[in-house]
């Protein structure tokens, strides 16, 4: 029938339908291709090259430019240098998690690890950075809730740690991200995440650290905003408390 067959008994439903199968293979082999950017070639617990790399090959290298003048990244081969001199030893047996050989909050490992992102501020669709004090955001205030202000904060050995003295919001997404704390006794202020705090009508409590560890909450090096290496740092020791502490 004309319109129908392609050549001989070859019809064009199964041509279609080939191609489809053809192009949804070549689709998968793109898209994990492109995730093994990252994470690839694969280590075993000693560093070396593991034996299983897996049926797909490490894509070649592709340099991204990056917005707002940050710069160039090249990728796989240009990845993160990984954390060297962790304070961690291998388990008995493969696969199983390490285990921490120090202060576990303090040396970021295990459930406190944190990843050497890029030690820059979040920016906005503006190259504005994202996360700042309200304090120093006009037009920002709490319209509802309790405004934790002025509040002290404690931790979940049910003692007084400091007050809070601020709150970070994103700026575009108007959120509170981080509660900053006043450390009591001169102790200088530091940051803890808004998701792992808990406002009270009377106080802030903070249920995974004790109030004595609140000082070695990693600092931002500045007053008005917080990097991306650092929100890893702190997140991961506040986190990490909730075992470690």
């Amino acid at each position: 029938m004309v319109g129908v067959n392609f050549f001989g008994n070859f019809d064009l439903a199964s041509l279609s339908i080939w191609l489809f199968w053809i192009f949804f293979a070549l689709l998968i082999y793109y898209l994990q291709t492109e995730n093994m950017r990252e994470g690839y070639p694969l280590e075993d617990d000693d560093g070396n090259p593991a034996g299983n790399q897996g049926p797909f090959p490490v894509p070649k290298d592709k340099t991204f430019h990056l917005r707002d003048g940050r710069g160039e990244v090249t990728v796989p081969s240009g990845q993160r240098g990984d954390r060297d001199d962790l304070a961690l030893q291998r388990s008995d047996s493969d696969g199983f998690p390490h285990i921490p050989t120090g202060d576990a909050l303090a040396d970021g490992v295990g459930p406190a690890s944190w990843a050497p992102r890029r030690d820059v501020p979040e920016l906005d669709g503006h190259g504005h950075v994202k996360i700042r004090p309200m304090g120093s955001v006009e037009d920002y205030a709490v319209s509802a809730g309790t405004d934790p202000r002025g509040m002290p904060v404690v931790g979940k050995d049910d003692t007084i740690a400091g007050t809070i003295s601020d709150m970070w919001i994103d700026v575009p997404e108007q959120m509170v991200r981080y509660l900053e704390v006043e450390l009591k006794d001169g102790g200088g202020k530091r940051l803890v995440p808004m998701t792992m705090a808990k406002i009270k009508p009377r106080y802030v409590w903070v249920k995974s650290l004790n109030s004595g560890r609140f000082p070695g909450i990693p600092a931002t090096k500045a007053a008005d905003q917080v990097t991306l290496l650092e929100e890893d740092k702190i997140c991961g020791y506040v986190a990490g408390g909730a075992m470690y502490d």
